[in-house]
């Protein structure tokens, strides 16, 4: 258990003059304040924040961020102001305080909306000072240390968000230890059984390998000193999770698992780098194509090193690192080795080419208002960038893998995307869709009629020129959509004979608008242009009275035609502030009840409405002003079609235990089709499911039983039906 005094003994061991009485006075606040509370675990709740404030002298960070750790669940968990906090501390750490503390649910509507403005704020923050997410980071490490006493449904949800969001922040900080230990962690309750063959797998290979770790060490050690190179080297197992994903990569099992060593050489130049690398391939014989030069092209988190990856003499693959102590100390600490002070507070400043990527991230995402396109796009960026280009003078631009000539474009300058019909990548004309290499040599080239289409929106991963694009259709669908709905209201008005104009002249719609929360007249055209409001319902009620006896009622129509369409019943699906529009389920995903959803308004066909992890809903061109909240009215008794992926080992009885499985859950079986090669077998089933829970307990008791790999849910991501 970490004690205030380790701390102290911590900080002094690489700040011996620090600011002793800050740390006690923040110590002392933060114990009155959490009194009496408890964690899950049912210790003191001031344990964590002891914690938290180790981690960050780990990091060998200044008192104010120490202190910060201490304090910064106070605002959240306590009701202590911040206002307090800076009467008490300052305002340097009430800022950092409230920069780290969680904006409140009961301010949004959604849980969705309230993470996305949790990250929002955090990123700003960061603009200004990147200790906060140095502390949030450290907060998340030890939540995640902690995590095996929260209920199963919350240990995933942490997990998840830890994996998507935490661990790649620390990696584009270039802080590999704390990202290494993040992805070990979350991966360990994300997919526990394959954490645990996969340990199980690794320390069987350890055990097998007997010594090899200290004999090649030792080697290296030897040769270095031979060569009058002054070198540390040491030796270790990758971490379970990059273990993991390179199995993924190769699409191979557990049992494959040999390159799981790696080795570190560190010396005190650069120049003994290289010399070390050419030592290294002249004792062993390196794998062709796993030669990488970090230290020429730095990757944009600012990490330097050579990698190899060699054959020992016993056919043992392992990596090699190769670089200097500098190079090290900021490969394993990122940012926190940086310490660069502008006024007392760690900046992002417009000089410091290290935080470039930060300043863009924040200037890309400010732009977007969608919550779920908001951190659908930020998982997106916080992806390290692997992938490095070149235009044609030289100017070296790094994208993520499967970056197109459609992102270059938009790299370059907006309206070079916009008006972009081709490109050349090392002088050959390729389509845009083509996937860029390392060391492309990228020419755009663009016409004066060209415009964006709908198709770029799936040819582009980064979240710039996929914003780029959809604000350029956004607009163009909304000019086309104001001109249809003036049209439709127009008609209508003569068909009410109501002078459109006069109502217009007298501000006579404005209560109009007010009902439908719409600010601007264009923004009413916009809405019956799109079919969300129709033209009839605001012009019977300027009407004179003789001609509403004559319209038929909306709901008539509408029940007439969902008689004819196969649309859902009102009790399935409520279009949130809508009385009577039409949807129907998506069959690209067809949600199930439990499940969040989206609505997206079509043409002709009501609302169709999606589950929210459908892949559709991210690839489809929509625009915002066509999408409407939706959710399930009522859970009634009804099963929906939905379709898994299910890989094992090609084995007797294995398929038979399957269907047993899934025929004691109460599952029935609509349709299957098994395919088999290499060892492996796939069978696609149609199951017939109620609702979200029941669709996760079948998938985790085929997920059981042994020798099943993996099971997923399979999505139609040719039916884009919004």
């Amino acid at each position: 258990m970490i004690r205030f005094e380790d701390i102290l003994d911590k900080v002094e061991s690489y700040k011996p003059s620090f600011d002793e009485e800050l740390l006690q006075k923040a110590y002392i606040f933060s114990a009155l304040e959490h009194r009496g509370q408890v964690r899950s675990s049912g210790e003191p709740y001031l344990v964590h924040p002891l914690n938290v404030a180790y981690i960050l002298a780990d990091m060998r960070l200044d008192e104010t961020s120490i202190a910060v750790g201490l304090l910064h669940d106070v605002l959240e968990d306590t009701l202590t102001t911040k206002e307090k906090l800076e009467e008490l501390f300052g305002e340097e750490i009430a800022d950092l305080v409230d920069g780290v503390t969680k904006i409140s649910r009961y301010a949004y509507v959604s849980k969705e909306e309230q993470q996305a403005e949790t990250f929002r704020k955090m990123l700003l923050a960061m603009v200004s000072d990147l200790r906060v997410v140095l502390v949030k980071l450290a907060d998340r490490l030890h939540n995640m240390r902690t995590l095996q006493f929260l209920a199963e449904e919350r240990r995933q949800s942490i997990a998840k968000e830890t994996m998507e969001i935490y661990a790649p922040i620390a990696n584009r900080l270039g802080m590999g230890k704390v990202k290494s230990e993040l992805e070990d962690l979350a991966f360990r309750y994300m997919h526990p059984r394959e954490f645990e063959e996969l340990n199980e797998a690794v320390n069987e290979k350890m055990k097998g390998s007997g010594d090899i770790v200290d004999r090649i060490r030792t080697t290296l050690d030897g040769k270095m000193k031979e060569n009058a190179i002054d070198a540390d080297v040491h030796g270790r197992v990758k971490s379970i999770y990059s273990i993991y994903q390179k199995l993924r990569r190769q699409e191979t099992d557990i049992g494959q698992v040999y390159d799981y060593l790696a080795f570190r050489i560190i010396t005190p130049t650069m120049k003994d780098c290289y010399a070390s690398l050419g030592i290294i391939h002249q004792m062993w014989r390196p794998v062709p194509g796993r030669i990488k030069d970090y230290i020429a092209m730095p990757k944009p988190n600012f990490y330097q090193s050579l990698h190899t990856t060699v054959v020992a003499d016993q056919g043992q693959p392992f990596e090699v690192q190769i670089r200097t102590r500098e190079m090290d100390l900021i490969a394993e600490q990122g940012i926190a080795a940086h310490w660069k002070y502008k006024e007392g507070r760690l900046a992002a400043s417009r000089d410091d080419s290290n935080f470039l990527w930060l300043r863009q991230l924040v200037e890309w995402q400010h732009e977007i208002k969608d919550p779920r396109d908001f951190m659908n796009s930020l998982k997106i960026d916080l992806y390290p960038d692997e992938v490095y280009t070149f235009t044609p003078k030289g100017d070296v631009f790094a994208f993520p893998r499967g970056a197109t000539p459609l992102d270059f474009a938009y790299r370059i300058h907006t309206d070079v995307g916009h008006r972009c019909g081709g490109a050349r990548v090392n002088g050959k004309l390729v389509s845009l869709r083509t996937a860029l290499k390392n060391g492309d040599i990228v020419q755009i080239m663009t016409g004066p009629n060209q415009t964006p289409s709908g198709e770029w929106i799936s040819q582009v991963v980064t979240s710039r020129a996929r914003h780029k694009i959809r604000h350029w259709l956004n607009t163009e669908q909304k000019n086309r959509s104001i001109e249809l709905g003036r049209k439709l209201i127009e008609k209508e008005a003569k068909r009410h004979k109501v002078q459109i104009r006069k109502l217009v002249a007298e501000n006579a719609l404005d209560g109009v608008l007010s009902e439908y929360g719409l600010a601007r007249l264009d923004d009413l055209y916009a809405d019956v242009g799109y079919g969300k409001i129709s033209a009839r319902s605001i012009l019977e009620r300027f009407a004179p009275a003789r001609d509403k006896e004559k319209e038929p009622e909306v709901g008539v129509i509408q029940q007439a035609v969902r008689r004819i369409f196969p649309f859902t019943g009102p009790q399935s699906i409520k279009v949130r502030g809508y009385d009577d529009l039409m949807t129907y389920l998506a069959k690209c995903c067809t949600p199930l009840p439990g499940e969040q959803i989206v609505g997206y308004v079509t043409r002709g066909k009501g609302v169709a409405v999606h589950s929210a992890n459908c892949p559709n809903v991210r690839n489809l061109m929509f625009n915002p002003d066509r999408e409407i909240a939706v959710e399930w009215a009522d859970q009634r008794a009804a099963q929906f079609s939905v379709e898994l992926d299910i890989l094992m080992d090609d084995r007797q009885g294995i398929l038979a235990r399957v269907i047993s499985t899934i025929a004691n859950l109460k599952t029935n079986i609509r349709q299957m089709d098994t395919r088999t090669g290499e060892g492996k077998a796939t069978v696609e089933m149609v199951l017939e499911i109620s609702d979200l829970k029941h669709l996760e307990k079948v998938v985790r008791a085929v997920s059981g039983i042994e020798g099943v790999a993996q099971v997923a849910r399979k999505y139609n991501t040719r039916q884009a039906t919004a």
